[in-house]
This record gives structure tokens, sequence and C-alpha cells, in this order.
């Protein structure tokens, strides 16, 4: 049976947040003809596997503190059992299902037709697309957007598929005894910090001495200095030699780290060691699309590959922020260009706040301290710095404590801030206001003029000396 043939004047491979955002600008506000592919569940890594119901574990563990701090507040609160964590999970599963269904019901509302199944590129302007049935359909599109994400990387380790990647994460139906996660990003980060508050012994391989390695070196010293505090077992310097199953869902790591060779018995082990683009059956070679060695697809400022009409953004391609929000704006961006008739539509990847939600928070905008001296000169950069204990941790004891810390990075004589690193609570609330100060050009003196909010943590910003 022949396939189905079908034309259009934009197709989007991929559900996530950045294609779906442009198919639903180009559709539902430019008219234009918008066919979406996605194989798996609409919304992407962020709904699915990601920031959605991440974010809620990490609001579980942080629930998990406050009952740890409540006695310091004069509450007495008792746990009959344990955190339930097969109910939560299947709560959390729920709530992402919901999600599911309201993005296929905004691509219906904005008149975009979804397909599901797996796209192969033909040429440079035809897909063939999988169906769940297996059957085939052909789709001529005059413009097409690659946005197929990317997916969690295993290491070449002996026996590493015993364990699981963060994508797995979320699957997990009873809660871990110990945990050996790998890596020193972002994702390894939180996901260490969730399991420790939530009650499982928690150890983080790490390859260096720190981690968060694109932070500014006082992220990277604070947040360290306060996962050792908490009680998190910072392996430094290691590599894993091998996995064996004990069986009963328990497994041995085998590692080197600063102290030597080690073993480690562990009923989950996670890698968290990065992601790689989601390109290998997609056929770019069939188009002359460009990869890097990365096997990211480079695009210009404006989304656009190396090939007429085909366009990539979000984790797929080279611009390095693996962030939705980015992927979310530059969708709508390159739409409002290529069918809103805005020739100068485009992201600005500068500036882009980004949060680590790990225990405490981090806030990041901007340049590092060391990127900003090597970009202009150490004699044109000023630091302000202060670390203080939240009014918040006034009331424990001293082992209870977790201070907070600020930087601001400034440059030239009317020392315009040019980077700000938080970490302490309610970061990632502070970061979003502060973020449009910078985003308009916001110099020390403008920080200095605004009348600060006491008591609060984000007033030692604005009083900085």
């Amino acid at each position: 049976m022949a396939p189905i043939q079908k034309e259009c004047d934009y197709l989007v491979i991929g559900g996530g947040s950045g294609g779906l955002a442009s198919a639903r600008r180009a559709s539902g506000m430019y008219g234009a003809k918008t066919i979406t592919i996605e194989s798996q569940r609409l919304g992407g890594t962020c709904v699915n596997v990601g920031c959605v119901p991440k974010k809620i574990t990490w609001n579980a563990a942080t629930i998990a503190e406050t009952i740890h701090e409540a006695k310091s507040y004069g509450f007495t609160v008792e746990q009959t059992k344990p955190f339930d964590w097969t109910t939560f999970k299947h709560k959390r599963d729920a709530y992402i299902k919901r999600l599911n269904g309201i993005y296929e019901s905004n691509l219906h509302k904005d008149k975009v037709e979804y397909i599901h199944g797996r796209a192969h590129f033909l040429s440079p302007k035809s897909v063939e697309v999988k169906l769940d049935d297996g059957t085939l359909q052909n789709i001529n599109a005059k413009k097409i957007l690659i946005a197929v994400g990317g997916h969690p990387s295993i290491p070449d380790v002996p026996g590493a598929e015993l364990g699981i990647d963060s994508d797995g994460f979320f699957e997990l139906e009873r809660q871990p005894k110990r945990v050996a996660i790998v890596g020193a990003g972002y994702i390894a980060v939180e996901m260490a910090g969730m399991f420790h508050h939530l009650g499982t012994e928690t150890h983080l391989f790490i390859r260096q001495d720190k981690f968060l390695r694109s932070f500014d070196p006082m992220i990277q010293d604070k947040v360290l200095e306060e996962y050792e505090r908490q009680g998190l077992h910072v392996h430094k310097r290691s590599s894993q030699q091998s996995v064996t199953d004990l069986g009963n869902g328990w497994k041995k790591l085998a590692y080197t780290d600063a102290g030597g060779k080690g073993e480690l018995e562990i009923d989950c082990l996670l890698w968290a060691i990065g992601r790689a683009p989601e390109v290998e059956d997609l056929g770019l070679d069939k188009t002359g699309v460009k990869l890097d060695k990365k096997g990211h697809v480079p695009v210009d400022e404006y989304q656009n590959t190396n090939v007429d009409n085909i366009y990539a953004l979000g984790d797929v391609c080279d611009r390095g922020f693996e962030l939705t929000p980015v992927a979310i704006a530059a969708g709508r961006r390159l739409s409002d260009r290529l069918f809103g008739g805005q020739s100068s539509a485009k992201l600005e990847y500068d500036d882009i706040p980004s949060v680590v939600f790990a225990h405490p928070e981090v806030g990041t905008i901007g340049l590092t301290e060391p990127a900003a001296r090597e970009k202009f000169g150490d004699e044109n950069v000023k630091c302000y710095n202060t670390t203080f204990m939240d009014l918040y941790f006034t009331m424990m004891d001293a082992d209870g404590k977790s201070p907070t810390n600020y930087k601001l990075v400034c440059v030239g004589k009317e020392e315009k801030v040019v980077g700000l690193h938080i970490m302490g609570l309610g970061s990632s609330e502070i970061l979003q206001g502060f973020g449009v100060a910078i985003k308009m050009g916001a110099t020390k003196k403008d920080f200095d003029r605004c009348v600060a909010i006491h008591p609060t943590s984000a007033e030692e910003l604005v009083t900085l000396k």
C-alpha cells in the first residue's frame, strides 16, 4: 500500500516545548498550514521527564526539609510512616498525563495537525512518517523545523545497562535505599539533593573536585560545601570501572576516587553524565544538514541550518542553552520571522537566566567572574560578594543553618552589572525580577537606588558594599 501524501507550509519534527510553541504560533497566529510530528509524549523532555516532574519532586523534598526544621519553630511533627514514594509517583504521573492532553488540545485549538509517529527525511523538503500501526505517510513541506530534542547518555562501562538514566528516575516505583549518581551537571546535583532529603543514602560521583563547572566559582564552592555539610557522600576525582548484578535489585559499583579504589552496594545507579541530540534515525544525510562533532545541528542567530528552509532549535541545536524557555522563545521568534513578516525576529541568547533546583536553590544570569575578567580585563571588573544567614535559619541550631551567598559582577566605570549569581532560599523567584533589570542594562547604582524590602534575602542585592 502506497504511503499517504500530504502537503504543508510548515512541518515541525518534535512535539517538545520549542516545536509546539513554533507550530502553534505559525498556525494559530499567522494561518500557516502546519503539521507537528511526535513519536513519544507531547511536551518533550520538560513536561514528561524534566522541568515539571523534577520541580514537583523537588517540592516534596523541600517539604521533607521543612518537616525536619519545624521543631526549631516549636512544632512537634511526628511521621507515622516514611515518605510514600509510590503514591507520590502515581499522582505525579497523573498530572503529567493531564498536561499531555492539554498540549494536544492546544494544538487542536490552533489548527495544527498532529501526527504521532517517527519521522525520517527523504529529501530536504520531504519526510516519511511511520505511524504507530506501521503505515507510512509522506509529507512535503515548504519549511521544516528540526526540534527533536535530546536523550540521556550512558557511558561505556561494563554493566552500565544495570543503571538508569535521568528519564528512568521518573519511572522508579519504589524509593531506593542507597543510590549512586554519576555526573557533575545540574541534573546530577538536583537529583542528588532530592534523593537525599527524601531519605535515600546518596552518593554523588564527580570526575573532578567540583560540580556545576560552567557556573561561577562561588556557586561551585558553596553548593559543594553545603551538600557535604548536609551529609551527601561526594566522591571526587572518581571514575567507574564496572557494575555487577547482586540480585534482588542490588548492584555493586566498582570505582576509584580521591581516596583510592572502592566498591559500593546500591539498589539504584543513576547515570547523569550528559545528553545527546536525538538525530540517530532522522535521516539528515538525505538533506545535507551538517552536524558538529557532538551531533548537534549548527544554526546561526536566526535558527537557520546550512540548508535553505530547514531550521533547528532547542536541545538538538548547538546554541548551548538546554532550557525550555529558551526553546519556546526561539520557536516563537522563528515563526514571527517565517510567517509573521518580522524579518529581524530572533532570540537574543545573551543574559539568559537559569536556575538549579538544588538544596539550596541556585540562580545565575550573565557572565561568571572568570569569564568577565577574560572578556574585559581584570582592571575593569569589580565584584560585590556577601554571605549571610537567612532570617529563616536564625531559630535553628548551628548544624541546621544554611548560608546564603550572593555575587554581583560589574564592569567599567559605570559598574554595569554583567553577572549575578545567587544561592539560597527563594533564589529561583528572586532571579526572575533581577533578570529583567540586568537585561535592561542595570548598573550597580541602579541596584543601589532601589529601596530595600526588609526583612528579605533579596534586599542584600540592593545594599551590597
